[in-house]
């Protein structure tokens, strides 16, 4: 507490959850402290208010320091590749698993009283039957969700032994303003409009008949504020819609009407382990946070549009190095066709 006041930390708070969710919690009178690498945010995202500290979680001495006085942590940092783990294990497995780790153990030293964890779909993999609930059984199928699991099962462990409350929430596929739309790697909305701003075609991995739903932004930030002072503990929540499931083909297509943009789109190979069928059940959250899908799909990608074109398109940066470069390795990254 400081003067009276909770005390939130913000893992990622550069990052595209992270920075509203800060919003949100300014807006109600916390006092908001966060941190980041940079890795996959903007700095200029940081909402004024926030105490800030760019630094890596992997350094523990430091995360010690910075956890320090938070009454409530929520860990929204992640480097969220999950198609790249693939080829780059290492520095997607560091950043999730040491991670998650060096602010948990710091959270408990500290005696933080809850820890907000957020996981992903990836945790899910491939399951008999959608849309994905809680209680199935994890199978995740890529290194990025491998590691989200095990930090699952770690803050489960720990919080469990010492007596801190948490939840763990998995946010979904999420679009809006401040999402990183200059990355190769991730954030499938984002990149078509970079690309399609720029006059280029989007480009489309395997047949396009993946699916998923796509969360605005705002929509997952409420019940994730909620969970701050919510009497529920020890719950692995989803958090999105599973009303508008669509193909990556239709998501392309929808962009180009709103663009008014002549899609032709560049097909690619499809990428391994990359999961066809991924949607979450959000009735959990109906029932214990008040979840409701505000933005339509439509409104929300046109809201990520006027984003990305208020703020310029950029060319792409490849800032993570493949580790594992074979066949099997997407073109578009191996020979940077973005």
């Amino acid at each position: 507490m400081e003067d009276g006041k909770k005390v939130v930390l913000i893992t990622g708070v550069a990052g595209f959850l992270g920075s509203h969710l800060a919003d949100r919690f300014l807006k109600e009178g916390y006092v908001v402290k966060g941190c980041d690498s940079l890795i996959g945010g903007y700095h200029d995202n940081v909402p004024e208010g926030v105490e800030f500290f760019e630094m890596d979680l992997t350094d523990f001495d430091r995360t010690k320091e910075v956890v320090k006085g938070a009454d409530i942590v929520y860990h929204c940092a992640a480097t969220a590749y999950e198609g790249l783990s693939v080829f780059s294990p290492y520095i997607v497995s560091k950043h999730i698993i040491d991670a998650s780790i060096s602010v948990m153990t710091a959270s408990i030293m500290s005696e933080v009283k809850r820890f907000i964890y957020c996981t992903s779909m990836a945790r899910y993999g491939t399951q008999d039957t959608v849309p994905f609930v809680e209680t199935m059984t994890p199978k995740p199928q890529d290194p990025y969700g491998i590691g989200k699991v095990t930090g699952e099962l770690m803050l489960k462990n720990l919080a469990e032994v010492h007596g801190m409350e948490y939840v763990i929430a998995v946010p979904h596929n999420i679009i809006g303003p401040r999402q990183k739309y200059d990355d190769p790697y991730r954030n499938v909305a984002s990149i078509m409009v970079n690309r399609m701003l720029q006059g280029n075609q989007p480009i489309i991995y395997g047949d396009g008949e993946q699916k998923r739903c796509f969360s605005f932004v705002a929509d997952d930030v409420e019940p994730l504020f909620r969970l701050a002072e919510d009497p529920v503990t020890g719950e692995i929540i989803n958090i999105g819609p599973d009303e508008e499931f669509v193909t990556i083909n239709h998501l392309a297509e929808v962009l180009a009407d709103l663009l008014n943009f002549q899609l032709d789109p560049i097909r690619m190979a499809g990428r391994p382990q990359e999961v066809k069928l991924a949607n979450c059940s959000a009735d959990k959250a109906r029932k214990l946070l008040d979840y409701k899908t505000t933005v339509s799909l439509e409104e929300g990608l046109q809201q990520t549009i006027d984003y990305i074109k208020d703020r310029g398109p950029k060319p792409f940066s490849y800032h993570l190095d493949l580790e594992i470069v074979t066949d099997k390795t997407p073109k578009t990254w191996k020979d940077k066709l973005m």
